[in-house]
């Protein structure tokens, strides 16, 4: 989830207009259709601010919150008993299916064994031996987001380096590290003015660059005091951006030359397969980190080092006075989420889970084409393993201003309430659309079916 500043409205080849009136026929519909929810999300408002337990589980653009009864593989029931083909998946977290099998019998068992004790065991053992063989970084430590994954691994970095400044890139998304929330307007590094409670200047030590632009990351690493560049390799949270061609390795080149390190963040990009997309297109990072769908759905996450760098990060450790590190909870690496983690590294990410997923993925992204361009639209579509994406735009952006240019809240709120209305659950704040194993083929057609149907209402004459 991320907020980024405003801007004018993208020529999205509909009438706006028609926009504000589907959206208020719909959120009339969805009022009508879900009283349960309704009396819920009002009684849950006398305890819990803003009426639920997650300030964003208010951003969905519906005009209650909807509240869940139960889920099951890609199906997921609401309050007043409707079946909805949930595409969100807990945005990533569910991305092997709301209560994967293996991850429910793990849990199952361990939770009669004990829950947490802050002490090593078997499952922690072996979920590094499976982390090292899936990313091929051989040195592991854990977090229960990949939040505190990403916080930890600047702490370790900037100490293992002696170095400051993090690098990132314009628009990005490393959940909610303060570090990173700087982005590029009109081409100036702004500290981003909706940030609750922020004490500390952040442009004295993030520098932000676009994504793509190899000479601004060339000129931004020149000082010599960048501890590491930060990054997701395909950019997932302001829409979906690709890399460029030969991008990934020429950056490689220059992050190395002057001697700062590469962290790639694949909780998103996980998608891609059983170790991500930069094991998948030979990115060599110095770290990694994975979050949200390690342990199919547990709260946990995990981040990994190169031999090198852990031997540097270790002496730091080793070098520095006794006391907290600043690094770590008490609840991390708890034996619940072991045991969830080591049942979705040997059961759920695999080449034979992935396989339909991504064909399935495929079908979705060629049909949202077909569907867009019947209408006249120019929209595009992107799709990065089991995870597919439509933006306002007529062709991919490059980096996260032209991304950002391309979002249309009111759009988006209209279709999402649209598909939603009509059982289909995509991700809010954008316009991602993830498979899991249990997505059927008519799952996606049904998807593309609505989406046309929303289509039609919103250009025909």
């Amino acid at each position: 989830m991320s907020a980024h500043a405003q801007h004018a409205r993208p020529d999205t080849g509909i009438d706006p207009q028609r926009v504000r009136s589907l959206l208020l026929r719909e959120r009339a519909l969805y009022e009508q259709n879900n009283p349960r929810s309704r009396k819920l999300a009002a009684h849950a408002a006398e305890h819990l601010m803003f009426g639920v337990p997650l300030h964003w589980m208010n951003d969905w653009g519906t005009p209650f919150p909807l509240q869940v009864a139960h889920a099951q593989g890609a199906q997921l029931t609401d309050l007043d008993g409707h079946q909805l083909v949930d595409f969100c998946l807990g945005d990533t977290g569910a991305m092997f299916g709301h209560s994967p099998a293996p991850v429910t019998s793990a849990l199952q068992r361990q939770a009669a064994q004990g829950l947490t004790t802050m002490l090593a065991s078997e499952d922690g053992a072996a979920v590094g031996r499976l982390l090292a063989a899936h990313f091929g970084l051989p040195q592991w430590q854990f977090a229960m987001t990949a939040t505190d994954a990403n916080r930890f691994v600047l702490r370790w970095l900037r100490a293992a380096t002696g170095r400051k400044v993090l690098l990132v890139f314009n628009g990005c998304y490393h959940g909610t590290v303060d570090d990173v929330f700087v982005d590029l307007i009109d081409g100036q590094a702004v500290q981003r003015p909706s940030l609750l409670g922020q004490v500390h200047e952040l442009l004295g030590t993030t520098r932000v660059v676009e994504f793509n632009d190899l000479a601004a990351l060339e000129a931004a690493l020149a000082p010599g005091d960048v501890a590491c560049v930060l990054a997701e390799p395909v950019m997932t949270n302001i829409g979906m951006v690709m890399p460029e061609p030969g991008f990934w390795a020429e950056a490689q080149q220059i992050i190395r030359r002057h001697g700062a390190l590469l962290v790639m963040d694949e909780t998103h990009t996980l998608s891609s397969g059983p170790g991500g997309y930069a094991r998948a297109h030979g990115i060599e990072a110095d770290a990694v980190v994975v979050g949200k769908a390690l342990g199919g759905g547990m709260p946990c996450a995990a981040y990994g080092f190169s031999a090198a760098v852990a031997e540097r990060a270790q002496a730091a450790k080793l070098a520095a006075p006794p006391g907290h590190s600043g690094i770590g909870t008490t609840l991390t690496a708890n034996l619940l989420a072991m045991a969830a983690m080591r049942a979705t590294l040997e059961q759920l990410l695999t080449p034979e889970v992935f396989a339909p997923m991504h064909a399935r993925a495929a079908r979705l992204a060629d049909g949202l084409r077909g569907v867009i361009a019947r209408h006249g639209l120019p929209w595009c579509v992107t799709q990065v393993g089991a995870r597919t994406e439509f933006q306002f735009c007529p062709v991919p952006p490059r980096n996260g201003t032209e991304a950002g240019a391309a979002m249309d809240a009111e759009l988006e709120h209209a279709l999402h309430l649209y598909l939603l209305n009509r059982g289909v659950l995509i991700t809010p704040f954008h316009n991602m659309m993830l498979i899991c194993p249990d997505t059927t083929d008519a799952d996606v057609a049904r998807l593309i079916e609505a989406m046309d149907s929303a289509l039609q209402d919103l250009t025909s004459a």
